[in-house]
């Protein structure tokens, strides 16, 4: 399990920690909102500190009922970040959370190594074409609709199947343009209900008929903490326990808002003997 990153191979075997930096005033959890560059490249510093593999900067709230923004105004938030944060730590592996091509084309442009796309080419045909031009990693997540009307979308006859179909398709798609490095990332929220994503981490260990790395995005989710009884401000001990959980049914990175104790997971559940 290794991915191509500007010509370094990553090893996936060890599962990874990518952290969370959202240059969006709208981000479900507040903690992880970043409207100033400042406070972008501090808690890019204190990620990599921490040990991140990947950050994954995001210019666009994909929570449900987020607020839609034009590519003009994604692309003024994006890329400055990318750029200050490759000033400051050019050996850091920057991921682009976006399911625009021109974002993706440009963020690659100034550096960035991967591209995480919510809607797999869905929303952009021109995707797939941007990532085989350029052949960096390209994350691949489940998802209906878009941000603003998939929480209609959650009727399934049997999800993990169902997802696990969309996949193949997915996949064999980016062969065909020649994409070599793919991540799967089962979409937990995406059009999913809060039972339905607790069924799909159950068989998260399923998905590795599909012989790519799988990507578990759970980080302090209306998942976790509607189940406890509060807000995403407390969800982290939650986050920690499904995070374990997704390491152990075979999940190779884990996207996070809080690498140190992400990190303890994976140091931890490295010790157990299959």
């Amino acid at each position: 399990m290794t991915i191509n990153c500007k010509g370094n191979l990553i090893d996936l075997s060890r599962p990874k920690v990518m952290g969370i930096l959202n240059i969006t005033p709208d981000s479900f959890y507040e903690g992880s909102r970043n409207i100033s560059y400042d406070s972008l490249l501090n808690k890019a510093e204190i990620m990599l500190k921490e040990g991140a593999a990947f950050l994954d900067i995001g210019g666009y709230s994909t929570r449900p009922g987020a607020i839609d923004i034009s590519t003009d105004e994604e692309l003024k938030r994006v890329i400055p970040a990318v750029e200050l944060i490759l000033k400051h730590f050019p050996e850091s592996r920057i991921s682009i959370d976006t399911f625009r091509a021109e974002v993706a084309s440009q963020s690659i442009e100034a550096g960035a190594a991967i591209i995480n796309d919510i809607s797999a080419g869905n929303l952009d045909e021109d995707m797939m074409n941007v990532i085989a031009k350029y052949q960096v990693p390209y994350i691949m997540m489940h998802m209906r609709g878009t941000p603003r009307n998939m929480k209609d979308l959650n009727k399934y006859e049997d999800l993990t199947q169902e997802v696990l179909y969309y996949f193949s398709e997915k996949i064999k798609a980016a062969r065909l343009l020649g994409i070599n490095d793919i991540i799967i990332d089962p979409g937990f929220g995406f059009a999913k209900n809060v039972s339905q994503n607790f069924e799909l981490l159950s068989n998260l260990e399923l998905f590795k008929t599909l012989e790519l790395p799988v990507l578990a995005g759970l980080s302090r989710k209306l998942t976790i903490y509607k189940t406890l009884g509060f807000g995403p401000e407390e969800a982290l001990n939650g986050t920690t326990v499904l995070n374990t959980i997704a390491i152990t049914k075979g999940a190779h990175i884990l996207r996070v808002h809080d690498v140190k104790e992400a990190m303890e997971v994976v140091k931890l559940t490295s010790q157990l003997k299959n």
